[in-house]
This record gives structure tokens, C-alpha cells and sequence, in this order.
């Protein structure tokens, strides 16, 4: 029986990405849902074998009706534990579902492009377990962070965002990064919100494809590492 993976997207547009290849190339049927447009989000979560939410320009704070339903449905995947991952605001939402803040940089800095990371302690923890290290420098497109719920454990910290990654238990993760983002979703990115770029810490649309050459090759490294881990929920990491 083909096991089913529900998908969280925020736009119209929005794909899955290397995510999305992976699961699929892997034999993952994916439910995707865009509440953010209408699409009702299921009740019953107990067919599913994980539960991803992908990123989108709106905020974890926004009083929408269906930021509730979905950080509900965080809540909900939790306590029935399935393995949950969230991608930038998917992983502000679990920070949200479990009692956590979100808000931006009280300097107004932003993170557009790669940045570098540093693994934890549990960091280095999971990256012995996957067989994989984590990347140097990883994408990113935020404004706002999180900080940590308690009960949770740090995977990754960053200079100006000080949290990059954490999990609770050993099933549900939050990633403050894109490592679904191709080649392709990159430079559609960088062309139609240009803007962006002016905002104080954003990279360039030039550093954007440099770093893509310099770093996307261990990004996917990592990906494919921790996607099989993470499917299989086969680490137990302490908190």
C-alpha cells in the first residue's frame, strides 16, 4: 500500500520542490492542500505517514482563520505522532503550536539568500545518525524567527536568526531554511521579488546563484539524508 504524505502550501503557485522529488522518486504519495486559498485542510490525520508545511510569504502571527486551522493541525499531527516537518513558516507554526514566539529581527535584518549555520550539539547528534553533515551555508528567504518552545532541542543556530533548526522528540522537526528550493524556483525568486533585496541583510540576486554553486551540492546531500531518516522516523534524539 502506497503510503501518503499531506503537503502544506501557502500559494497558488507554490510547489514542493526537491521535497516533493524525493518523496515521489521514493514511492510517497502526496494529499497537497492550500488553505491559504480555500482548500479545507482533513480532520483525520491517521492515514497519513507525515505531515510536511512548506514556507509562504504571510506570517505565524496573522489572525487568518486558516493560520489557526493550520497550526491546529500541527497541534493535531503532534499529538497523534506523525512525523511532521516544517519549512520556514511551516516550522514557525510548529513553534506556534507548541507555545513559542514568533517575530521579527528587533534590528529589521532579514535573511535572503545563503547564510551560514553550525550544528549543536543534538546537531551533530543527528548528523552521525543520517550519515550526512549538515551544510555550510544553507538558502534562506525570512523576516521573521523563533525562538524555542520548551521541550524542544536546537539542531542549528545562526548569526543574526540565533535558531535555524529544532525537534521535539525524535519525529518532529522545524527548519528555518529552503533546501527544497531548485535551481529554477530560485531565480523566480529573485526576479519577481527584486524588492526584497533591499532590505538590510539580503544578498544580492548575483550572490544568490554564486552560493547556489558553492553550496547547493551538500544542501542536497543533506536533504536526501535526512528525508530518509525522517520518513522512517528511525533516531531517537533526547530533549
Amino acid at each position: 500500500m502506497t503510503e501518503t504524505i499531506l503537503i502544506i502550501v501557502h500559494q497558488a503557485h507554490s510547489t514542493t520542490g526537491r521535497v516533493g522529488h524525493w518523496l515521489k522518486h521514493n514511492g510517497y504519495t502526496l494529499d497537497i492542500r492550500c488553505p491559504a486559498i480555500g482548500t479545507p485542510l482533513p480532520q483525520n490525520l491517521a492515514s497519513y505517514a507525515g505531515v510536511i508545511v512548506f514556507g509562504g510569504p504571510m506570517s505565524a502571527n496573522d489572525r487568518d482563520p486558516w493560520v489557526s486551522d493550520e497550526i491546529d493541525c500541527v497541534e493535531r499531527t503532534l499529538s497523534a505522532s506523525i512525523p511532521y516537518l516544517g519549512i520556514c513558516l511551516g516550522a514557525q507554526m510548529l513553534c506556534r503550536a507548541l507555545g513559542g514566539k514568533v517575530a521579527a529581527h528587533p534590528e529589521g535584518e532579514v535573511e535572503i539568500g545563503y547564510y551560514p549555520i553550525q550544528p549543536t550539539k543534538g546537531g551533530f547528534e543527528l548528523a552521525n545518525g543520517i550519515g550526512a553533515a549538515w551544510p555550510g551555508h544553507v538558502y534562506h528567504w525570512h523576516h521573521e524567527g523563533f525562538d524555542l518552545p520548551k521541550g524542544t532541542r536546537c539542531l542549528a543556530s545562526g548569526n543574526a536568526f540565533p535558531h535555524q533548526a529544532f525537534c521535539v522528540g525524535n519525529s518532529a522537526y522545524g527548519i528555518q531554511f529552503h533546501p527544497e528550493v531548485t535551481y529554477a524556483t530560485m531565480c523566480r525568486w529573485t526576479t519577481t521579488s527584486i524588492d526584497k533585496m533591499n532590505h538590510p541583510g539580503a544578498r544580492t540576486p548575483q550572490d544568490h546563484l554564486a552560493g547556489w554553486y558553492q553550496h547547493d551540492r551538500d544542501v542536497n546531500l543533506w536533504l536526501g539524508a535526512f528525508l530518509h531518516h525522517w520518513v522512517r522516523n528511525s533516531i531517537s534524539l533526547s530533549v
